[in-house]
């Protein structure tokens, strides 16, 4: 005879089973449908900063003791001026998103990926955050004021040998993916009399450093 108490109880634990499964593969496709989502959020606030181009219009700039640069597309302004190393240029923002920039490290010579890269906290912060809109072009600027450092030094030095790096910490406008760029600062020498000496500027790598800071909450 069949016992159908005990066909029950086993029919009830395989649709149990069942609803298991199928609850779980309903939530591991939640979430992944939810890390496709935010992922496609981050990258629409993805900045992205890179040189500007030799078009772009020339920005005039400010320094904090009121000292002035001309900023011409794909130069920079490098100047050992009075006591004081100042540096900036003109950036784009290839990117879909907002860029925040927060702090600088210069480095003298050209770096590259392979020569390693700096923690945050060793970057000098910036006195005011520069923004610079998706697709617009904006500047950087920083300048060492402390002739006994011993970055201020080398930067100088570095600046009469006509090669100065220059990695820039930024963020989204939300304060996330936090992205460091490595730009290199070259002196072109003038060749003739009527020709100007220059400081082009070009890329070297992205990094994204390990310790992500949280995204604030709204």
């Amino acid at each position: 005879m069949t016992d159908w108490s005990t066909v029950a109880t086993f029919a009830t634990a395989l649709g149990t089973l069942a609803l298991a499964v199928a609850t779980f593969a309903a939530v591991r496709s939640g979430n992944r449908a939810a890390r496709i989502a935010e992922r496609s959020f981050q990258i629409g606030l993805r900045p992205i900063l890179a040189p500007s181009r030799w078009e772009d219009p020339p920005q005039k700039i400010m320094f904090g003791d009121r000292h002035w640069v001309l900023l011409e597309g794909a130069r920079a302004s490098v100047e050992d001026l009075d006591g004081v190393l100042y540096l900036a240029m003109p950036v784009r923002n290839v990117g879909n998103g907002m860029a925040v920039i927060e702090a600088w490290r210069a480095h003298p010579g050209l770096r590259r990926v392979t020569d390693g890269w700096l923690d945050p906290d060793e970057f000098q912060a910036q006195t005011r955050s520069l923004w610079v809109a998706p697709g617009d072009v904006a500047f950087w600027q920083g300048a060492l004021r402390d002739p006994g450092e011993e970055l201020f030094g080398q930067i100088r030095r570095a600046i009469a040998d006509g090669e100065v790096s220059v990695d820039l910490l930024y963020r989204d406008h939300e304060g996330g993916q936090r992205t460091v760029s490595r730009f290199s600062l070259i002196r072109r020498e003038a060749h003739d009399e009527d020709a100007q000496v220059m400081w082009l500027t070009s890329l070297s790598a992205h990094h994204p450093p390990s310790a992500e800071a949280p995204r604030p909450e709204p």
